[in-house]
């Protein structure tokens, strides 16, 4: 079958692979859409990041590059394990995550935080660019016939966006006020989430006129961090004090220094973003606003379930503006990742293929 498998830095091709054989607790899913992503566009730049070395396979698939890429997808069920609720034919958005289930954060619940943490699509084991993939049937969550397949990818950001949400702690969303930093696929899937759960103040600090652009139709208010003092015009927009929440999607240090002066006193600064540089936090803001300082890390099995339940209940109102571009999996390089790195402000999210049928 063919896949899109990376080799190395601006080094991805696509081959063909021998077919997936699935293992007694497998679902054999047939991949419709894969999106890439930010973290795939930093491998394609500068990777291997995250994805295995031959010296140092991954812990838990004993895998190393040329690893297949693709971690947002949704796809068919082609056969799955008897006793199963799942049947061939029944569309799926599939977790991608790789995770032990033995290890103190993963018996905690926390299989996000696993101390073997991986995904399909970077770690082994297949991806979603490609025609077929074996996966546990326990990270299939079975869609209606009636869902859009052509939009169901996008639940995987949407759950990195819910899961940070979650975590900021807030009771109600209704009365809180929000700053985005970056207006990127992230950042525009926090506001989405935020829409989903009643927030009505969000501000987006973007500084591309085209991105900034996208998230006019979605945020409150878009300012340019280059020509505007983010905090200032945040508290003209809070009655003075800052805004409640501040979630980084940026990881840029300017963007943090203006996130935690935009931030009211006891704000809370949400950190999703992976950073190339290490983070420099302003320490006197910090102390003197008495500051709540966490982070994100992609989600959890609850959080990935609410995230399709609510994609499944029609709460992403509007969700088909964040696809920019679709196409076949032999263009991936040249329509895919080079676009993305020439262009990439002109896109949010490009859904790759392997079925010319359904451009």
């Amino acid at each position: 079958m063919k896949a899109a498998q990376f080799f190395g830095a601006r080094d991805v091709r696509v081959q063909d692979v021998p077919k997936p054989e699935p293992k007694e607790n497998e679902a054999l899913v047939a991949i419709e859409w894969c999106g890439i992503c930010g973290s795939d566009l930093h491998e394609y730049l500068l990777g291997p990041l995250i994805i295995p070395r031959k010296e140092r396979p991954h812990p838990l698939t004993g895998e190393y590059l040329p690893t297949t890429l693709g971690h947002e997808f949704c796809g068919r069920i082609v056969s799955a394990p008897n006793g199963s609720n799942l049947s061939p034919g029944q569309p799926v958005m599939v977790d991608p995550r790789i995770y032990c289930s033995n290890c103190s954060r993963c018996n905690e619940t926390s299989t996000n935080a696993c101390a073997s943490w991986g995904f399909k699509g970077y770690s082994g084991s297949g991806g979603g660019f490609s025609e077929l993939i074996a996966i546990d049937v326990k990270l299939c969550y079975p869609l209606p016939h009636s869902v859009d397949l052509t939009l169901a990818a996008l639940i995987e950001p949407l759950a990195v966006a819910w899961h940070a949400v979650e975590l900021a702690g807030v009771t109600d969303w209704s009365c809180t006020s929000v700053l985005i930093l970056g207006g990127g696929p992230v950042g525009i899937a926090h506001i989405y989430v935020l829409r989903a759960k009643g927030c009505k103040q969000i501000f987006v600090s973007e500084p591309t006129s085209t991105r900034a652009a996208q998230n006019k139709e979605l945020a409150n208010q878009v300012l340019n961090p280059i020509k505007e003092k983010i905090g200032d015009r945040c508290r003209e927009f809070t009655s003075g004090e800052g805004v409640d929440v501040v979630f980084d999607c940026a990881g840029i240090q300017k963007g943090m220094d203006a996130g935690m002066d935009a931030l009211r006193y006891k704000g809370t600064y949400m950190n999703v973003a992976g950073w190339e540089t290490p983070m420099i936090v302003p320490l006197m803001l910090l102390m003197l606003k008495e500051l709540t300082i966490k982070a994100s890390m992609a989600y959890d099995d609850k959080h990935f379930k609410e995230t399709v339940d609510a994609f499944v209940a029609g709460k992403f109102s509007g969700l088909e503006k964040m696809v920019t571009s679709r196409i076949h999996i032999d263009d991936i390089s040249k329509k895919g990742f080079d676009e993305l790195v020439d262009n990439k402000d002109h896109h949010i999210k490009i859904m790759v293929t392997t079925h010319k049928d359904k451009l």
